[in-house]
């Protein structure tokens, strides 16, 4: 796979095929992309400091989630519009990552219909999860139908997505004159996004009401995907059988601090009462040892897979999977830890800046 910097996942040269506005599509970020930058930053700043003769002897990366026992602690996250990648779409990325033991996260804005890539991938030995991404457009009626449609795919989880009630393109989309043609295929939507007026938008916003109703009515599992604050944390640990600590990947709103940053207080407030995923700026296994210490019980990867799918559909995806479990697994072993769980906040320091002394 053709390396390319860590906010910029497409390099033309790996992905002619790829439209320049798609790429400015996959790689932009709100605003001043300030948080996107800072996302990848924030883990490069976390260094290691490993016990020496403490080799264990075999090392295991599997992880529990909502009830059940999974190979790795990796899903893709959520992305929309995977076809301006690759004609393979969400189908190469779900193979890819369920012959490597990875699960998935399919988006509601997927270009290929929720059952066709359930039936791809159900059977695979060894996968990985494999849950929906669900945008709250329409009404509470329309939620409903299309998560019974997930179960009934196969879907083990809902990923409710509760940071994006408003949203515009970035500055590198308006440039690049980004749109998506007329036809374009989006057979996942519960409903047509709400059109119209700011105040129609905020209407149609989703509040703790709604996600009372939907725990009360989903038949499957269901974390919220946008917590950022201890707060609403601690709520969300009250109503719901995961979270995801994500600001988007830096492409809603712009000034938000780096996950890796807010991720220690989100995992105090919810004391252990569910699972706490991250995603944002993970870039390489390494980042996802880091996010495991820091008390993440998996990770979201996005823009990195792009790349992947953009490069050469599913056999790249799998081979960074591949590279990504090798490196955590060396890793693990070089810092002495036999599992996930021995993964903590001691191994971890921060990277010195000049004159900086941090690991005393």
């Amino acid at each position: 796979m053709t390396a390319s910097p860590p906010d910029t996942p497409i390099a033309p040269a790996a992905a002619p095929a790829v439209a320049p506005a798609a790429r400015a599509y996959f790689e932009g970020g709100a605003a001043d992309e300030v948080t996107l930058r800072a996302n990848v930053a924030a883990w490069r700043a976390i260094g290691l400091r490993p016990r020496v003769l403490a080799t264990p002897r075999a090392v295991d990366t599997q992880v529990t989630l909502v009830g059940r026992r999974w190979p790795t602690p990796w899903l893709a996250a959520p992305m929309a519009h995977l076809a301006l990648a690759h004609p393979q779409a969400e189908l190469g990325l779900a193979m890819a990552c369920a012959a490597q033991g990875a699960g998935m996260v399919l988006s509601t804005q997927a270009t290929t219909a929720l059952e066709a890539v359930a039936r791809a991938v159900l059977a695979t030995p060894q996968r990985g999860p494999l849950w929906f991404q669900l945008y709250p457009y329409g009404t509470r009626a329309d939620w409903l139908r299309l998560i019974e449609r997930a179960q009934a795919a196969g879907y083990e989880a809902i990923v409710l997505t509760v940071d994006a009630p408003l949203q515009w393109p970035s500055d590198r989309e308006r440039t690049a004159g980004f749109g998506l043609p007329r036809d374009w295929p989006q057979p996942n939507l519960p409903a047509p996004p709400t059109r119209g007026t700011l105040s129609d938008l905020l209407a149609a916003a989703p509040d703790w009401d709604d996600i009372e109703w939907l725990r009360a009515h989903c038949p499957l599992p269901l974390l919220l995907k946008g917590i950022t604050h201890p707060a609403d944390a601690q709520r969300a640990a009250e109503l719901c059988d995961g979270i995801v600590v994500s600001n988007h990947g830096g492409r809603v709103l712009d000034g938000l601090p780096a996950t890796a940053a807010l991720l220690p207080a989100v995992r105090a407030a919810v004391q252990g009462r569910c699972p706490v995923l991250v995603d944002g700026g993970l870039r390489r296994g390494l980042d996802a040892l880091k996010a495991l210490a820091l008390g993440a019980d998996a990770v979201l990867v996005g823009r990195p897979l792009i790349a992947a799918l953009a490069d050469d559909g599913a056999r790249t995806v799998a081979a960074l999977w591949r590279h990504w479990l090798d490196e955590l697994r060396g890793a693990m072993a070089l810092c002495g830890a036999p599992s996930l769980d021995a993964l903590t906040p001691q191994l971890l320091c921060r990277v010195p800046t000049d004159g900086d002394v941090p690991c005393l």
